[in-house]
């Protein structure tokens, strides 16, 4: 099913059954998930003990240099890192549909970038972020599949789908009536994009794409308990 299709449902009240105590994170943290694509580092302690070098921009106890468990996650800078999974085939279906997943994760980062710049809602600062970089690793994918980028050159808010287009104009429409809204919107993005990812891996055997989707869905669902407890505050 195509994005539009899934988001015009709006699942404002979408909870996240089965995360357990993540539903119970501070709203300080918007995407704490290990990121095997990216190196975060922040002011603080941190223990690293794997790939990357972390150069840090955070405030508070943030992660070490190098991927790895640190003592929290502070509004850091990330480096891109290569996905470390070997490349396998994509059928055409599937490589429409990696097509696909990079808008979407634009729209979701420029989303909360405009609502970042309305609200003082910390968590779509840090969202964006995260999507940022998880842009970047679909990215990768669809350089090494030879695929079109379709976000290639595209300014914020702007999409080579005008269907995409529609879809951001209104879902940024609504979430400019107040940050309630805002955070149900984001909340809407985020499971419309663990739905279409779970959709995604389905007869899946590339191991690189199994990488970079499985690692988007922790980080959704992540996200999306992010905004839920924002949305309680």
């Amino acid at each position: 099913m195509k994005m539009t299709a899934r988001m015009a449902a709006v699942v404002v009240a979408a909870g996240i059954a089965g995360v357990g105590a993540l539903a119970l994170m501070s709203p300080a943290i918007a995407d704490t998930v290990t990121h095997p694509f990216a190196a975060v580092a922040g002011n603080g302690p941190g223990t690293g003990h794997g790939m990357g070098n972390g150069t840090g921009m955070g405030n508070g106890a943030g992660r070490g240099a190098g991927m790895g468990n640190g003592a929290g996650m502070g509004n850091g800078t990330g480096d891109l890192l290569a996905v470390t999974a070997a490349k396998g085939t994509l059928s055409a279906e599937q490589r429409t549909s990696l097509a696909s997943l990079a808008q979407e994760e634009k729209l979701a980062h420029d989303l909360y970038v405009a609502f970042a710049a309305r609200y003082d809602a910390a968590v779509f600062d840090r969202i964006a972020l995260a999507e940022e970089r998880h842009l970047g690793a679909l990215r990768t994918l669809l350089g090494r599949y030879e695929v079109t980028d379709p976000t290639a050159g595209q300014v914020a808010g702007m999409f080579t789908d005008p269907a995409v287009r529609a879809t951001y104009d209104r879902l940024l429409a609504e979430g400019a009536k107040d940050q309630k809204t805002a955070l149900g919107v984001g909340k809407t993005v985020e499971q419309t994009d663990i739905d279409d990812l779970t959709r995604a891996l389905t007869g899946l055997s590339a191991p690189d794409a199994q990488q970079v989707y499985t690692h988007l869905i922790t980080a959704s669902r992540q996200h999306l308990a992010a905004f839920n407890a924002w949305s309680t505050r």
